[in-house]
């Protein structure tokens, strides 16, 4: 059974629009809407049995208008004439009593755009995944976690396996002319099985899959498959002594590295002074075998868009090559306060002011294999999982707890819990010693294996 057809486009187009006319009669010297549309289903079983099933769809307009210097923004789900009109006049009443602020306002004439379809095919939308029935998508969690739960004898118990399919489409129009239209969908699942030893001890990891596109999620036998192996491994952890060592970064957890640095070139951070990237454009802040992009044009890819939330096109952009800092990632707010250009790189939600977003940002792989960095390293730590916020964006510190595996010889031997790796981001990005060959698209973030150099860790 599929879900409730979206409106159709040329429907969503004409009521967006329409509301940006009712803001220009209302006194509104600029605007612009933002409408969004989707559905979505998620069922999670546990021991087999269903324990959560959601299948839901919404429907929200947001609208943000100038009066001159002043802005105000507003959204509503009520898309009846009467909370339209409710909308637009609140919002204009909104932005008369709010203060001035010169460096506001839509971009400029000109810089709006989108890439083509017909040259630029992002491939972000397939309707497949609402092709199965709904007890099938229950079946895909159910066979997600027994596939978990029959790999060992040890693996008892279970926080559940899960399926998630959505659909949506999204409208934004201004009144400078843009209009621009995109539909996205996703689906996944996902398990999180516990093993017990004989002692008691438990131990809890996790493994999923997703995609834009049913067929290109991986099968619920190797999700779990490869749950199962994650959470075996980590039975028999024990601490190890406070050190300096070798670290190595799985995938995993070297993507909520590279989300650190995202965060450090943000453009918000910058204006502010609140990130120790803030006025080193050009400078050598890593060695030379670290290249970093944001593109919002890969095809495919959880992070790509025609446009970005302000209705310019999405780019390519490098923001570190080979060690030097090339690009902050701006919006067109923070591109004018650093009297600077967009990078195309606005989020916006259906309220407030665009945020800044990277689109597809990665570190580029490098020659070696995974098993070659852990090989070199002949004691140190491989990082499987991070817990706890701990960076400071001013002065670069990071400090996690984690978990891991111990490197012995250039070889993985026991598994390692309760310690704490710390270090700064600006000496972390100068001791980067290797790359992988290993880089996967799993996620809007992401960054192959990665060894670094003469971290703390903290244990025993």
């Amino acid at each position: 059974m599929a879900t409730q057809a979206l409106t159709s486009p040329a429907d969503i187009t004409t009521l967006t629009t329409d509301v940006i006319a009712r803001a220009m009669r209302a006194g509104a010297t600029d605007a612009e809407a933002v409408y969004r549309e989707g559905d979505e289903f998620s069922v999670s079983v546990r021991m087999g049995e269903v324990e959560q099933l959601t299948e839901a769809g919404s429907r929200a307009l947001g609208l943000r208008v100038f009066v001159g210097n002043r802005t105000a923004s507003t959204s509503t789900s009520d898309l009846s004439p009467e909370g339209i009109d409710h909308l637009v006049h609140g919002a204009i009443a909104l932005a008369k009593v709010t203060s001035e602020d010169p460096f506001a306002g839509l971009p400029d004439y000109g810089t709006f755009g989108q890439l083509d379809p017909k040259q630029h095919d992002l491939g972000l939308f397939y309707d497949d995944v609402y092709s199965l029935p709904p007890a099938d998508r229950i079946e895909f969690a159910r066979r997600t976690e027994a596939a978990a739960l029959a790999a060992d004898t040890r693996l008892v118990n279970s926080d559940g396996g899960s399926f998630n399919a959505s659909t949506g489409v999204r409208v934004l129009a201004n009144s400078r002319g843009f209009t621009g239209t995109s539909r996205r969908s996703y689906c996944g699942i996902s398990v999180a099985p516990i093993a017990t030893e004989p002692d008691g001890q438990m131990q809890r990891d996790y493994w999923y899959s997703s995609a834009l596109s049913l067929k290109n999620l991986d099968t619920p036998e190797s999700v779990g498959a490869e749950a199962a192996r994650r959470t075996l491994r980590r039975l028999g952890a024990r601490r190890v002594p406070t050190q300096k060592a070798t670290v190595v970064f799985s995938p995993e957890v070297a993507r909520s590295l590279l989300g650190d640095i995202m965060s450090a070139v943000n453009g918000d951070s910058i204006y502010r002074g609140a990130s120790f990237l803030t006025g080193k454009l050009g400078e050598q802040i890593a060695g030379e075998n670290i290249t970093v992009i944001d593109d919002g044009t890969l095809p495919g890819r959880f992070g790509s868009g025609y446009f970005d939330g302000e209705g310019l096109p999405t780019r390519r952009t490098v923001v570190i090559e080979r060690g030097v800092l090339k690009n902050y990632l701006l919006n067109t707010y923070t591109a004018r306060k650093l009297n600077m250009h967009s990078t195309g790189n606005a989020s916006r939600g259906l309220a407030g002011a665009p945020g800044i977003g990277s689109h597809n940002f990665f570190l580029e792989a490098g020659e070696a294999s995974p098993q070659q960095l852990i090989a070199d390293a002949k004691t140190g730590l491989y990082v499987t999982s991070i817990m706890g916020f701990g960076v400071n964006l001013v002065t670069g510190d990071i400090s996690h707890g984690a978990a891991g595996l111990w490197i012995e010889n250039g070889e993985l031997t026991y598994p390692v819990e309760e310690i704490t790796i710390a270090g700064n981001l600006k000496d972390m990005l100068r001791n980067i010693s290797g790359i992988a060959n290993d880089l996967l698209f799993r996620s809007s973030t992401s960054a192959p294996t990665l060894r670094i150099e003469g971290m703390t860790i903290a244990g025993a």
